[in-house]
């Protein structure tokens, strides 16, 4: 048998049910709701940083700037070529700032959505 806990008196055994197994699925919930969230910001702090390399016109050909490129496809994909604008600069704006906030108001709507539950 188990020793009592000096505070409640209870065994690990004989715990009665009440508040904390409920606490304990809220913690599940905010768990998955951070995990979302912190899916969402990086997916778009990619975006976004891919935008700020292009408009600050960074090397094309390092490493870094190709990996940010290759990830930024990769997330906008669905959203290329949706604006056809003669600036190459506002063009890549739109084309990957939109699904960058699209990511950011799902991501984080899902993630409200969990905590609540």
């Amino acid at each position: 048998m188990s020793n009592p806990d000096p505070v409640s008196g209870y065994s690990t055994y004989n715990q009665p049910p009440g508040p904390e197994r409920v606490v304990r699925h809220r913690d599940g919930g905010r768990r998955a709701a951070l995990a979302v969230c912190t899916v969402a910001d990086t997916a778009a702090g990619l975006l976004v940083l891919w935008v700020l390399l292009f408009l600050l016109d960074a090397n094309q050909a390092n490493v870094f700037v190709e990996f940010v490129r290759g990830s930024a496809d990769w997330l906008a994909w669905w959203s290329q070529d949706i604006f056809t604008m003669d600036t190459e600069g506002l063009r890549v704006v739109l084309n990957y700032g939109l699904p960058a906030v699209l990511y950011l108001l799902v991501g984080h709507g899902i993630a409200s959505r969990l905590n609540r539950a």
